[in-house]
């Protein structure tokens, strides 16, 4: 991977610690330790953000920074801490995401749909992306890249969001809100390609991963398809670093492959 900062958003969640340890640790390709100068090593900054608890892990390269995604205050004052220590970013990734909470589960009918689990599944899921992509884009703007090696603006969807692809129905909010985060970012695509021609925006599904966000579901996954975060943010960060300009407005899974909107 040839970039050097990078801001992990969700940076506490499964997929989102994994991908901040593996980047703050080493590059990886499906197992296999790629080499890196030192001064590559030195150069990478990564900033990983946090809701309530400082994590307790740390390094050197590594800046936790507070955010609440549902609160866009919060995300401006985050973006300002790394305009303080950061010319610019160069891959931004947003793990944060709901399906779930103590109280509320999925809705399996028409008849448990509720307005409150309704608007927090939009708020998290499809505005907060939008919003972190509002404040972050002049760090985005900030340093020169080439086609083949844009800036990226990823953000966690669901194969669920897709309505080509529904054959099941129920989970009402989480599909409607993944399917509205999967639009605006193939809106962002459009209107960032006549701004910011070098960046590359990219919605992605991460397979179904053992984390707390799937822990309840876990009983109907097919056996060699419940992946660990590990596993799954090195897929993620191997296909991150193979994008292009020219696939800007993509919904990949995390092998890379297309999936229909």
């Amino acid at each position: 991977m040839n970039h050097k900062t990078c801001l992990i958003i969700g940076g506490t969640g499964g997929i989102g610690r994994a991908m901040v340890e593996q980047l703050v640790d080493s590059t990886t390709n499906h197992g296999d330790t790629v080499s890196e100068s030192s001064s590559e090593k030195d150069n990478r900054q990564i900033f990983a953000t946090y809701h309530k608890n400082v994590p307790d892990f740390a390094a050197d390269n590594l800046h936790w920074i507070p955010m609440d995604i549902c609160d866009e205050q919060s995300i401006k004052q985050a973006t300002d801490v790394i305009r303080q220590k950061a010319t610019h970013i160069d891959w931004v990734i947003n793990c944060a995401g709901l399906l779930h909470t103590a109280t509320q589960q999925p809705e399996k009918a028409l008849r448990q749909v509720e307005t409150e689990f309704f608007l927090q599944n939009m708020q998290v899921n499809a505005l907060a992306s939008l919003l972190i992509a509002k404040h972050i884009k002049p760090l985005l703007a900030s340093a020169c890249r080439s086609n083949d090696h844009p800036a990226v603006f990823a953000t966690i969807s669901a194969r669920v969001g897709s309505i080509s692809d529904n054959q099941l129905g129920g989970w009402y909010s989480y599909r409607m809100s993944k399917a509205a985060l999967n639009m605006g970012m193939k809106n962002l695509s459009i209107e960032w390609s006549r701004s910011l021609k070098d960046v590359c925006v990219v919605v992605m599904q991460p397979g179904t991963v053992n984390t707390q966000l799937s822990a309840p579901f876990q009983g109907n996954v097919a056996d060699g398809h419940l992946f660990s975060p590990a596993y799954s943010a090195e897929c993620l960060l191997e296909v991150l670093s193979r994008m292009t300009g020219a696939q800007s407005g993509s919904f990949v899974d995390w092998a890379g492959e297309s999936i229909p909107w």
